[in-house]
């Protein structure tokens, strides 16, 4: 079947598997904090002496609204928020640590926005230096975190550098004047730039940028354009992904432009084939789905290791069972359960002023769960899973394979006895093979539309 054929049969709404079960389908009725706390608990007595844990810290705060962001933010110029903030994670940290008992080993951290750089550096050194005067770091360790082009200084940079911090990841976006106009996001060429030079002066030996395609105005010329800008840098690693469009969920922050306005179905599958054949030209490899990497940065190594891993930070090339998320509407996962923060930053407040860990809702999960979500992992990460032993053994199988039989016949897998291979032609498709696996969506197809499209 035909490229063009095959979106049209496959570009339905569809989760982006950043954790499984998908939040929508999380059992809030069976959650408890007390339930959440002897579940992280008993997954860090199990994993932290081995591999350590991974801190999420949420920096929520921006200056100015980006009308194609689909995270937790608040939108402020007033920085006095900065340092009551940052007091209240660290007392977040501190219940923590009080619950864990035996000092956690840190292996990854990851500073996340909103716009981490929207607060100074000497108040990002406090945090940091707060957050690891309670632990200590494990001899193998990845501390990143997400820079704004335009108010990323090298200060920033030298002040993460000295906490540790080794990779840095630029939101770019797209280049063209009109597109970031309509997204609310005007960054010169000149600002990534200087960032992306001060990063590699100072020491930093993994650079990211993020590149997004199916922006409102955005044509194959804007894109290719963009890819040609992000040659003469050459970033370690890209994420190339797919706007989300679902303003429905978010209101006001996805309505600076019209529905119209918006990129469909071939024409933004295009600028993807496009655009990663013009990658894969410079040297790039794909590494999962809608991102790449140079054959030296960390992440294709754990790619070829098998050792990729997924989780509510996306991929990334440190596994931990154990991810703890700090701060207002983060989410933690022990891999027997995720817990997510108040999303009001004036309830995140009065619950640590309660002195109570700030977890409102959760999903225990289930042991079909457990069995379904390594499979996605793997179909994420790997591009194959298998049921060969016993503890992978999947519930529904014979429903599931009858439901991947279509997608063999259209060249996107290779159904063997006991396992399953996606193919290059259904790599763009691997969250509809994940679907095939998510009993939970099979099961209870939504009502409404909550989900954005798959291509």
């Amino acid at each position: 079947m035909q490229q063009h054929s095959l979106i049209q049969k496959y570009n339905v709404p569809g989760p982006r598997y950043t954790s499984y079960p998908t939040v929508p389908y999380w059992e809030e009725d069976q959650f408890s904090l007390d339930r959440w706390k002897a579940s992280l608990k008993r997954a860090f007595d199990e994993s932290n002496g081995t591999e350590g844990i991974s801190l999420y810290i949420h920096l929520p705060f921006c200056e100015s609204l980006c009308t194609f962001c689909g995270c937790h933010k608040k939108v402020t110029k007033k920085h006095d928020v900065e340092r009551p903030y940052i007091q209240a994670v660290l007392q977040e940290w501190d219940l923590y640590c009080q619950l864990l008992e035996d000092k956690p080993i840190i292996k990854e951290i990851h500073l996340g926005g909103g716009t981490p750089t929207f607060f100074a550096p000497e108040h990002l050194t406090q945090l940091l230096q707060g957050i690891l005067a309670k632990a200590d770091i494990a001899a193998v360790h990845e501390f990143s975190f997400e820079g704004h082009p335009n108010n990323t200084s090298r200060e920033h940079l030298q002040a993460l550098y000295d906490l540790g911090f080794r990779r840095v990841s630029y939101g770019v976006q797209d280049y063209n004047e009109t597109v970031q106009k309509a997204i609310h996001r005007i960054q010169p060429y000149e600002n990534v730039e200087q960032v992306t030079q001060w990063a590699r002066e100072i020491g930093y030996t993994s650079i990211s940028h993020d590149l997004v395609f199916g922006l409102p105005f955005q044509r194959l010329d804007d894109v290719l354009h963009t890819i040609q800008q992000t040659k003469r840098l050459m970033p370690d690693r890209l994420a190339f992904y797919s706007y989300a469009h679902v303003p429905w969920i978010k209101g006001n922050g996805q309505r600076g432009f019209k529905d119209a306005d918006v990129p469909k179905d071939s024409m933004k599958r295009q600028c993807y084939e496009e655009g990663k054949k013009l990658l894969l030209a410079e040297g790039y490899k794909e590494i999962g789905m809608d991102h790449f990497a140079l054959p030296s940065d960390a992440m294709h190594e754990a790619f070829l290791q098998g050792s990729l891993h997924r989780n509510f930070m996306g991929y990334t090339a440190s596994k931990t069972q154990v991810m703890i998320g700090l701060g207002l509407s983060s989410i933690s996962d022990s891999w027997y359960s995720f817990a997510q923060n108040e999303k009001k930053i004036e309830d995140y407040y009065a619950r640590l002023e309660q002195g109570e860990i700030p977890v409102y809702r959760g999903h225990i999960l289930s042991d079909e769960d457990l069995i379904i979500r390594k499979h996605i992992l793997n179909l994420m990460c790997s591009f194959e899973t298998s049921w060969q032993e016993e503890s992978m053994a999947v519930p529904e199988l014979s429903e599931i394979l009858a439901s991947l039989e279509e997608m063999q016949a259209d060249g996107l897998l290779k159904l063997h006895p006991q396992r399953i291979e996606v193919l290059d032609a259904g790599k763009p498709f691997v969250r509809n093979i994940c679907m095939a696996f998510d009993l939970r969506l099979k099961r209870k197809m939504p009502e409404n539309r909550i989900f954005s499209m798959t291509i």
